[in-house]
């Protein structure tokens, strides 16, 4: 990719018929087309709630949040395992990057998110074992930690999502 062009977002490099989640799914016109970037050790998300992700007046509803972790922590752990595994995800030699599903999803909600305001999602892959990264995502808002949480993102197998 020659220099002048924008980094790709992770989920930008999901082949087609894997690109339809709600959550990061480019070709989902509902959903909310998160996109995670890798930024040095950590990956980065940013995402601005609209009012129809309403909890209560002026906070954003716990299962977005919960989405943006989801989706944030399975881009990051596809850039892990790509890491790990020496195969690039631009320049030369790049390829498509693993993708992953959710094993298990855990959330701390620390304070209530503001409605309105960017959200940042900053993760980091903190353990790979076999076919299963484990990864720590946080939410911010303003810079304060809104929520935490910890993904199990288990590699999808090669005919899931094939129809």
């Amino acid at each position: 990719m020659p220099d002048d062009q924008p980094t790709p977002a992770i989920q930008d490099l999901y082949p087609e018929h894997l690109a339809h989640c709600y959550g990061c799914g480019r070709l989902n016109e509902h959903g909310h087309h998160i996109r995670t970037f890798q930024d040095g050790e950590q990956t980065v998300s940013e995402f601005l709630p609209d009012p129809s992700h309403i909890a209560v007046p002026g906070f954003v509803y716990g299962g977005v949040i919960a989405s943006l972790i989801d989706c944030h922590s399975t881009a990051t752990a596809a850039a892990a395992m790509a890491e790990a595994s020496q195969q690039p995800l631009s320049g030369p030699g790049a390829r498509t990057p693993p993708r992953f599903v959710t094993g298990s999803l855990h959330v701390d909600y620390l304070r209530p998110t503001p409605l309105g305001e960017p959200l940042v999602v900053r993760g980091k892959a903190r353990e790979i074992r076999g076919r299963k990264v484990v990864v720590e995502s946080t939410v911010y808002a303003g810079g304060v930690a809104t929520a935490r949480g910890e993904v199990v993102a288990v590699l999808m197998p090669d005919n899931f999502g094939q129809g």
